[in-house]
């Protein structure tokens, strides 16, 4: 495999992004989306990633639509290169958008760090933390695991085996799908739903309980949290869907448990308003989708101001995560990083990295750049598939849709 060794720029003053490449890796019930920039010094490349769930088509298309705007750039210029994208692209990019970007601009952090043969997270402001904090859900990676543990005996020996794995922290999905109000009954199975995770885990271990943005009206995303309050959940996440922040905000002033929120905004504009009335304790973006690794640290740097932590969201694959880590590694308000382990068995065959793992925490990277390496020939044997519509599930007794 070639790869880059420093010195080996044939001149420094001219170095030009050439291509930009994705690679769409089936992991079985997601697809990974990687993206190549190319460059015109010889083994001199960087790798970045852009899945987003039910939208391999259309991501990788906006790749496509994007490169012929960076070509001939310098790509150590990464603040000149995303102002080409953006406004260069006249209309307002939504999610598909900025997830091309983000992939785009992860891998010219790598390329960054491979020039001057650091870290990214040297380039990032330089590490705040000796290791970083993980949670992962249940299931290891098994997306049904995650997304369809509704039974309390399957609750407890899903979270008993991620926590003899070494985790001290888990997160859950089982508020169910919802209207504008809930049963009592349902009430009472989510309250003993917690109650038997917080048994079987014990007092030190945390739980996070995402509510996915079922719940359609305050008062339903209230009763739920009260019945969770109790077990002292570390956050309730997205407990009404987004874009309603004196929604979100009424909640958070009155919750018992933390509110955290973020995983569908895109960019510090859609957390402004978010961060100023105060409407989280923690936020979450998630820098595979909200424009890369520098909109995340200003969304964070604003979120400092406000006295909010920062848990980024990521249940993509293995180059978001190291995104990801060398985000954690130089954020001062970082509190824990998500992390989706166990997704394939193949998955050293076709990536090996900096996410190394020792019980509850991903040490430091040392490698240049995002430390990563792709086995093109390998990754080629697990091409496209449709990926698992889990919101299908998501349908009332009555046929109404709810929200997944």
């Amino acid at each position: 495999m070639e790869t880059y060794q420093e010195g080996c720029l044939n001149d420094g003053s001219n170095v030009r992004i050439r291509q930009i490449q994705t690679l769409v890796v089936n992991a079985e019930m997601r697809n990974w989306i990687f993206v190549k920039v190319i460059t015109n010094q010889d083994g001199l490349f960087g790798w970045g990633e852009a899945s987003l769930n039910w939208k391999t088509h259309a991501v990788t298309g906006a790749v496509d639509d994007l490169a012929p705007l960076l070509i001939g750039v310098d790509p150590r210029d990464i603040e000149r290169c995303l102002q080409i994208m953006h406004k260069h692209s006249y209309y307002r990019l939504g999610i598909i958008g900025c997830t091309a970007i983000s992939g785009i601009e992860h891998a010219l952090w790598d390329i960054l760090g491979k020039i001057h043969q650091v870290p990214v997270w040297s380039l990032l402001g330089g590490r705040v933390r000796e290791k970083v904090r993980l949670y992962t859900h249940l299931g290891l990676g098994n997306m049904k695991a995650v997304y369809e543990t509704f039974d309390a005996g399957e609750l407890r020996e899903r979270a008993q085996k991620v926590v003899a794995l070494g985790y001290d922290a888990v997160k859950v999905v089982f508020i169910p799908y919802g209207n504008h109000v809930e049963s009592s009954a349902a009430r009472k199975h989510v309250g003993e739903l917690m109650q038997t995770l917080r048994l079987a885990v014990g007092d030190d271990v945390d739980i996070m309980v995402d509510f996915h943005g079922r719940p359609s009206s305050i008062s339903s995303a209230m009763n739920f949290i009260r019945e969770l309050a109790p077990y002292h959940p570390m956050f309730c996440e997205e407990p009404v869907p987004p874009g309603d922040t004196e929604a979100l905000a009424r909640i958070a002033e009155n919750s018992p448990c933390p509110i955290a929120a973020g995983e569908r905004l895109i960019g510090l504009r859609e957390f402004l308003p978010v961060l100023r009335a105060k409407a989280v304790n923690i936020v979450q973006p998630d820098l595979n989708h909200t424009g890369g690794l520098l909109e995340g640290k200003r969304i964070a740097a604003l979120a400092d101001a406000e006295l909010v932590g920062v848990a980024p969201h990521n249940p993509n694959g293995p180059l978001a995560g190291a995104a990801a880590l060398h985000f954690a590694v130089s954020t001062p308000n970082f509190l824990i990083q998500e992390e989706m382990s166990g997704a394939v068995p193949w998955y050293d065959d076709v990536v090996r990295g900096p996410l190394h793992r020792t019980g509850a925490y991903w040490a430091v990277p040392l490698e240049p750049g995002l430390g990563v390496e792709i086995d093109e020939t390998q990754a080629a044997r697990h091409p496209f598939k449709p990926e698992v519509i889990h919101a299908r599930n998501a349908v009332l007794a009555d046929g109404t849709i709810a929200n997944w």
